[in-house]
């Protein structure tokens, strides 16, 4: 029998990612994500639901989103579901959880401006292999 386990959402982060090292030192983060969901009822009306689903990435790609998300930012997310259980030492009482196990991650939101001293250039700053790139640019066209 065929099978299949392959999760894609689109949402919101609810907070700031949550970056730890196992023992061994590989980086893990949780992202709590919000999926909103639009649909009309029987009445027409307009109603959202939403549902939060942990996301659970690891090794680099762990420490790339816990350097550039933060709570609000809007992520596409592909993974598989995971169940995964515990013994919780307080009660005593089994417990577990189901979540989405990342295989990759793509930032939705726009990239953190830089500063505009970084990114603009003045004429005055231009390298001499530059500048004589384009002068010899330009002598070519004029020739034509």
């Amino acid at each position: 029998m065929a099978s299949l386990n392959k999760v894609l959402l689109i949402g919101n982060l609810t907070r700031d990612p949550e970056l730890r090292y196992t023992p061994q030192g590989t980086a893990v983060v949780n992202l709590r994500l919000a999926v909103n969901r639009k649909f009309r009822n029987k009445n027409q009306e307009l109603k959202e639901e939403v549902c939060f689903i942990t996301a659970v990435v690891w090794n680099k790609l762990a420490e790339t989103c816990n350097q550039y998300l933060h709570k609000g930012s809007p992520i596409f997310v592909e993974g598989r579901i995971q169940s995964r259980s515990w013994e919780d030492a307080a009660s005593g009482k089994t417990r577990s959880v189901i979540e989405v196990r990342v295989e990759r991650v793509q930032f939705l939101g726009q990239a953190p401006k830089a500063t505009t001293e970084a990114i603009e250039e003045t004429p005055d700053e231009q390298s001499s292999t530059e500048a004589s790139w384009l002068e010899e640019s330009e002598d070519k066209s004029n020739e034509s």
